[in-house]
């Protein structure tokens, strides 16, 4: 039997990458979706592959006011009912203490982890009929990310610290677990125009140091997407609060070798 059999799952920023393969991985799980995100044809590009029967689409900025209470409504009018919300939408833009003014900062935290929030308030009264849950999507930046990341990992520490403060109050008070995945380095459509933009070679994920990627390559949005149905299937039973990382190494403690190349991470 399929493992979201009749889920009904609200997915932000779906239309490309990670929240994608999620959206995907779920359907083929048997559960019905919202995709959502900003790109309108590459969201109706996705529920066409999918199939209108299980999926609808909402395009619209999280920050907007409102934008998490129509989200809810359009899995209800869909589909009838909500089992589960995955956070994945996020602004990742590189910047440090030097490049970073307020309005750029604040921004972030709006996009990283306010927007999660509203989405979780919105959609609790709904969870807690279904008994459903939530699953966040981080980053391994959270715990202290890198020089040219410095307010993407912060929203992403936030959110982290989020997921563990609800996912202890929501469980014992409503029956909705919280959780998180912190994805490591993924091969996204996003992460590969970003390198693009840096001035790396088409093909760059191709020959990358061993010190960033072990295996000989770095992790696929279908991995991060299998990691997550766990979460949001009955299976992972009474468990929140947690957060997991997914990654092919150690990323706390772990310090290159001077003489490696660098790549910066800026994906998820």
């Amino acid at each position: 039997m399929p493992r979201l059999q009749n889920k009904v799952i609200i997915i932000t920023g779906s239309c490309t990458g990670i929240g994608k393969a999620i959206a995907e991985r779920c359907v083929l799980e048997g559960a019905r979706v919202v995709i959502h995100g900003l790109e309108k044809e590459m969201g109706e590009a996705v529920v066409a592959a999918l199939g209108q029967d299980k999926a609808t689409l909402h395009i619209e900025d999280l920050t907007i006011d409102g934008t998490a209470e129509r989200l809810v409504q359009t899995a209800l009018q869909a589909f009838g009912k909500l089992d589960a919300v995955v956070n994945n939408a996020a602004m990742i833009t590189a910047s440090n203490i030097h490049t970073t003014d307020m309005a750029f900062f604040e921004k972030m935290l709006a996009v990283n982890v306010l927007a999660p929030f509203a989405l979780i308030k919105a959609a609790l009264p709904h969870l807690r009929e279904t008994r459903g849950n939530v699953l966040n999507i981080g980053s391994v930046n959270a715990w202290s990310g890198e020089p040219n990341l410095l307010p993407y990992s912060v929203s992403k520490g936030a959110l982290m610290t989020m997921t563990r403060n609800l996912g202890d109050t929501l469980h014992r008070e409503d029956g909705v677990r919280v959780n998180q995945i912190n994805p490591g380095w993924v091969l996204t459509e996003n992460e590969s125009k970003r390198k693009k933009e840096h001035g790396l070679a088409d093909d760059w994920y191709k020959d990358l140091p061993a010190v960033y990627a072990p295996a000989g390559r770095i992790l696929l949005p279908a991995e991060i997407a299998a990691g997550a149905v766990y979460w949001l299937a009955d299976e992972s039973g009474p468990i929140s609060g947690q957060v997991v990382d997914l990654e092919q190494h150690p990323f706390i403690g772990r310090n290159p070798p001077k003489d490696s190349t660098t790549i910066p991470n800026t994906s998820k």
